[in-house]
């Protein structure tokens, strides 16, 4: 499971940021949290702001960490490392971008990191944190003078020569089927990344599994929960068409008396809302979360879906019934009604905000505190004291009437 992500000098981050999913000393809806060995770790996290405060910034700082460590070991010598760093400042324009990561799996935690700029890894850096141990094992660390391994991990040694200044030594360990190399990268591979607006590369998952009759099946029953109004999918049996195309919907057409007459299929992608369509399209990506405990992150999950749907798939990851192996789902959104519904706890709230500098700040509800240094109780009204500007990150407008 995912615990900490911490990002900086990267894009609009300009300081270093932490975003924790580890659950604060708080009791509201305990459920949202799930026990993972020694942690207690939150199933959903959500992440408001303004317009080009940060938001999508913060996904795609995560995304370039993980796409980094996913695709380090198929780079050559010469390619380049697509570095980000913030650019309104002197102090940052030139220095390396920092990223660290936890991840737990079965009580053991890792802590994983690197820094790097548009040439080459200028940091590297892994820390093992046993379940039964209160002191970090460090295995290897790595600066401008070399790579340092610990005894504990001498099967890395022999590959120090290995590696390239703009590869990372943990993504190389992999390759090389070291086996806690070969963990961590697991909890890499089961972290998804997905747009909520341009999201029709998503149907390419929901497609692989709607081959397999037992996932199928799985899809069917979350859509049909969700009440959209149609019975079912089917796929058609034109090959020669793209899987999009031959998507169907089925509806019951009913006489004067109401009675079902007959069965009336339409066309996915033609007849039924956008809505619809990137439910399905995403619906893939949820089942195999849910299936496999797997973190799926999404940038603006509320476009195109009513409030209601949004609301019904952060149940779904919140309900230990339906996520028994402790799936996450982190996403950003402007949809002030999911802060109303009693879905949340403090400590699941984000929020991103520009300050003077254009510097992205992120912090939860749980460490927000006023102008008089009070915390805010869980009994506020969040929807209210968010869109009235108590908690920040909402957009300034100034007076229309000067324009």
């Amino acid at each position: 499971m995912l615990l900490e992500f911490t990002v900086g000098n990267f894009l609009s981050f300009k300081d270093k940021k932490t975003f924790s999913l580890e659950a604060g000393s708080i009791t509201e809806l305990k459920d949202n949290v799930v026990k993972e060995g020694k942690y207690k770790v939150l199933r959903t996290a959500v992440i408001y702001g303004a317009n080009s405060s940060g938001k999508s910034n913060f996904i795609k700082a995560l995304d370039f960490m993980v796409s980094t460590v996913k695709n380090s070991s198929k780079l050559n010598s010469t390619d380049k490392l697509n570095a980000k760093p913030f650019l309104l400042s002197t102090e940052t324009e030139n220095e390396p971008s920092f990223f660290e990561i936890l991840y737990s799996k079965s009580g053991v935690r890792y802590r994983y990191g690197f820094e790097l700029n548009n040439d080459k890894i200028l940091s590297e850096w892994l820390f093992i944190l046993k379940e039964n141990s209160k002191k970090e094992d460090l295995y290897f660390i790595r600066n401008k003078d070399g790579i340092l391994v610990s005894e504990i991990f001498s099967e890395a040694k022999t590959f120090i020569e290995n590696t390239r200044e703009n590869g990372l030594f943990l993504s190389l360990l992999d390759q090389l089927n070291i086996h806690f190399a070969k963990e961590i990268l697991k909890n890499f591979t089961y972290t998804y990344l997905k747009s909520g607006i341009d999201h029709q590369d998503s149907i390419i998952m929901t497609s692989i599994i709607h081959k397999d009759e037992y996932y199928d099946d799985k899809v069917d029953k979350f859509i049909e929960n969700l009440n959209l109004g149609f019975k079912k999918f089917l796929l058609d049996d034109d090959e020669t068409k793209s899987f999009r195309n031959r998507l169907k919907t089925v509806h019951y057409k009913f006489d004067n008396n109401g009675k079902i007459v007959e069965n009336i299929q339409f066309k996915l992608i033609e007849n039924e809302s956008s809505g619809t369509n990137k439910l399905f399209d995403i619906s893939g990506y949820i089942v195999l979360a849910i299936q496999f405990g797997l973190i799926l992150i999404i940038d603006e999950l509320d476009s195109k879906l009513h409030p209601i749907l949004t609301q019904e798939i952060i149940k779904y990851f919140n309900n230990p019934e339906t996520n028994p192996n402790k799936a996450q789902l982190i996403f950003t959104t402007h949809d002030t009604n999911l802060l109303g519904a009693n879905l949340f706890r403090r400590d699941q709230i984000w929020f991103t905000e520009k300050d003077e500098f254009e510097a992205t700040d992120l912090y939860s509800l749980l460490e927000f505190k006023d102008g008089d240094g009070k915390t805010v109780r869980k009994d506020r009204s969040f929807e209210k004291d968010y869109i009235n500007g108590r908690y920040g990150a909402i957009p300034y407008i100034s007076n229309l009437q000067e324009i």
